[in-house]
């Protein structure tokens, strides 16, 4: 079932996910989560057997770029398994991420923009980086591997 080891996501998907948890935009249900885009429009279905080291997610990074998409990180943030900094979460709060990505077209730009964001609400882009450093080591220390299908709890 596993197809290979899902490669460490671009640092923006870090900020994204936590600005999907500060939104109330992930539900967990039993052994999946539901999580929805920031625009609404797409629900993305996310598995992680964390024990396994086995992840599944619709999105469209896990599945076509074979990184671990923001869906992933934001549930591994919700349960725990991940650092979440409450703070830079609500900083994030309401940003549209698709629309900025759509628009700047490179996620450097789309970062420093919502940097400014963060910072025009109080959080320092220094906060910031050392928050997603956080993130991605644990996320390294994961090793997770992409599963094919939802994993059945």
């Amino acid at each position: 079932m596993p197809v290979g080891l899902l490669r460490l996501p671009p640092r923006i998907k870090v900020l994204e996910a936590a600005g999907a948890v500060a939104d109330g935009r992930v539900e967990p249900g039993d052994g999946c989560a539901r999580v929805r885009s920031s625009m609404g429009d797409r629900v993305y279905t996310v598995c992680v057997d964390v024990a396994r080291g086995l992840a599944y997610s619709d999105d469209n990074g896990t599945v076509y770029r074979g990184y671990v998409g923001y869906p992933i990180i934001a549930l591994l943030m919700v349960k725990g398994v991940l650092p979440f900094d409450e703070r830079v979460a609500e900083a994030l709060k309401g940003i549209p991420w698709r629309r900025l990505n759509e628009r700047y077209r490179r996620y450097a730009v789309v970062e420093r923009v919502v940097k400014g964001i963060a910072a025009s609400r109080g959080v320092k882009p220094q906060e910031i980086d050392e928050f997603v450093e956080k993130v991605m080591k644990a996320l390294s220390r994961l090793r997770l591997r992409r599963a094919q299908a939802p994993l059945q709890p």
